[in-house]
C-alpha cells in the first residue's frame, strides 16, 4: 500500500496564521501538525507516500523533508493548482500508486493512542473497495457520519446531517482499493466546487464495497482545522508528553521502532538534532537507553 497525505487547501479558518504558511506546517506543540499524520502512515506499515500541496507551500514541504530516506521512507511530492476537494487526491496520486491501494489522510488530521497501530494495519491487509474509520462524537452534525445496519455494517455515509442516524463521524482517514482509485471521475463538483470524498465514499458503499472500522475508546482524534482546535490539540499533546516523558509523532523513533532504519541511522539522527530542543533531547536519549 502507498500513502497519499494532503496538506493542501487555503486554511482561511486560520487565516492570518495561513497568510504566510501552510496549515499543515503550524506548529502543534513541539513539531509542524505535517509530522502527526506522516506519521500515522508510518506506523500503518506504508513507506511510499506522496504529498500533494498547494504551489505556494510544495518546497517547504520538499525542503522539511527530502526524499525521506533518511527515516526509511520514499516520499514524492504532487502539486494541488487550487483547492477541489479531497477526492481530487486520489485523481493526482493515480500515476504514483501504480498498482498499488492507497491510504489517504489528510494533514490537519491528529490520530494518537496505544492500539491503533494493529487497528491500521489490519486495514490495510483487509482493504476491498473502500474502508473508513468511525470516531464516536458528542455532536455527530457537524461531520460526515457512517450510517451502519443492525448487523453493524456500513451502508451509508451522511455529511453533516440534521437528524445524525449514528454518533460515529468520520475523520480523515481512508483506505481504498487501486480499483476505485478513478472513481472521482464519475462524480461531480459541489456546490461549493470541489470533488467530496463523500460522494467517492458512497458510490463504493452503494455497491456493498464499503468497510467501517470503528476507533475504540483509547484513540484520540483531533482536527486541527482553526485555531481553538488547533490549541486544543497543542494542548493535549503537550500534556501527554509531559506526563509520558515521551514524544508524540517523533518520526525519527517511529522509523527506528518500525524497522525502517537501523541503530546506526537513528543514532546519526540523534547527533543532528539539537540538544537545546526538547524534541532533540528525546531523540538522544533513545540512543542511549
Amino acid at each position: 500500500m502507498r500513502g497519499i497525505l494532503l496538506a493542501g487547501g487555503s486554511g482561511t479558518r486560520l487565516l492570518p496564521l495561513t497568510s504566510v504558511s501552510s496549515k499543515q506546517l503550524l506548529p502543534v506543540y513541539d513539531k509542524p501538525l505535517v509530522y502527526y499524520p506522516l506519521s500515522v502512515l508510518m506506523l500503518a506499515g506504508v513507506r511510499e507516500i506522496l504529498i500533494i500541496s498547494g504551489d505556494q507551500h510544495v518546497d517547504a514541504f520538499r525542503m522539511l523533508f527530502g526524499n525521506g530516506s533518511h527515516l526509511g521512507l520514499d516520499l514524492r511530492y504532487a502539486r494541488q493548482e487550487s483547492p477541489r476537494g479531497i477526492a481530487e487526491a486520489l485523481l493526482i496520486g493515480r500515476q504514483f500508486a501504480g498498482d498499488e491501494d492507497v491510504c489517504l489522510i489528510l494533514g490537519d488530521n491528529i490520530f494518537y493512542g496505544h492500539g491503533l497501530p494493529p487497528v491500521l494495519r489490519e486495514a490495510v491487509a483487509t482493504v476491498d473497495g473502500c474502508t473508513v474509520f468511525g470516531y464516536p462524537v458528542s455532536d455527530p452534525r457537524r461531520y460526515g457520519v457512517a450510517v451502519v445496519d443492525d448487523a453493524g455494517l456500513l451502508v451509508d455515509i451522511e455529511e453533516k446531517p440534521a437528524s445524525p442516524r449514528s454518533n460515529l463521524a468520520v475523520p480523515g482517514l481512508y483506505m481504498y482499493s487501486n480499483d476505485v482509485l478513478a472513481y472521482p471521475e464519475k462524480i461531480s463538483p459541489s456546490p461549493r466546487g470541489e470533488l467530496e470524498i463523500t460522494d467517492v465514499n458512497r458510490l463504493i458503499i452503494k455497491e456493498g464495497r464499503g468497510r467501517l472500522v470503528q476507533l475504540g475508546r483509547g484513540t484520540a482524534w483531533l482536527d486541527a482545522g482553526t485555531h481553538d482546535s488547533l490549541l486544543e490539540a497543542g494542548q493535549y499533546v503537550q500534556i501527554l508528553q509531559k506526563r509520558q516523558g515521551m514524544q508524540i509523532a517523533c518520526l525519527e523513533e517511529t522509523a527506528f521502532r518500525m524497522g525502517y532504519i537501523g541503530i546506526a541511522q537513528f543514532t546519526r539522527l540523534a547527533e543532528l538534532l539539537p540538544s537545546e530542543s526538547t524534541y532533540g533531547r528525546y531523540v538522544r536519549s533513545l540512543v542511549h537507553n
